[in-house]
């Protein structure tokens, strides 16, 4: 039975939506195509209709989350107004709830350290994104008569997503929450210092 255009768009953004959540939340290795499509209540064959193999899953989800991460940060200049975007997009990336929240957080986080394992296609969708979210992320914070050049930018989202890796990792929650308190400190130190 043929699937409508509309059904077909439906079914793939159903897709991308599960696999983007799914590899932040146990990785892109350790999510199988079962496990998508069960989450996206597809089949298989609407899976390989749509994308063909899981690297071109892994190739659009990756591109779906950083182009989410985009409009998290825009809705958080929104709520803050255009005064402070730099602190607030800080404290908004390392909060608890981010920290609580990977399959629907920052795929930078999430998944950096699996994307160096994956094929080289992956690494360059990953890469592409990433400095489009980079450059994104340094127009939206120069719009608040920041000082914050692209490579201060570029090195204050290093440091935020490394501190959210660690935070993620220990299995101590005191030591999380220092690891996000410190972290966030430091960096907003860093740039009024600049």
């Amino acid at each position: 039975m043929r699937v409508s255009k509309e059904k077909a768009a439906e079914h793939r953004q159903q897709i991308l939506s599960s696999a983007a959540r799914m590899f932040r939340e146990r990785g892109i290795g350790s999510t199988g195509i079962d496990s998508i499509t069960g989450d996206a209540g597809l089949t298989h064959g609407a899976v390989y209709s749509q994308f063909g193999s899981k690297e071109a899953i892994a190739i659009e989800a990756i591109r779906v989350a950083l182009r989410d991460s985009k409009r998290k940060w825009i809705r958080t200049v929104e709520r803050r107004g255009s005064k402070k975007i730099f602190p607030a997009i800080v404290e908004s990336y390392l909060s608890p709830q981010h920290r609580d929240a990977p399959g629907h957080g920052c795929v930078v986080a999430a998944l950096a350290a699996d994307v160096a394992r994956e094929p080289r296609s992956v690494r360059d969708a990953f890469t592409e994104e990433f400095k489009d979210s980079w450059k994104f992320l340094s127009a939206l914070l120069g719009s608040e008569d920041s000082s914050l050049s692209e490579e201060d930018t570029l090195a204050a989202f290093s440091f935020m997503a490394g501190a959210m890796i660690l935070a993620r990792a220990v299995s101590d929650d005191a030591l999380s929450e220092l690891i996000l308190r410190a972290a966030s400190k430091r960096i907003v130190r860093c740039a009024k210092s600049e």
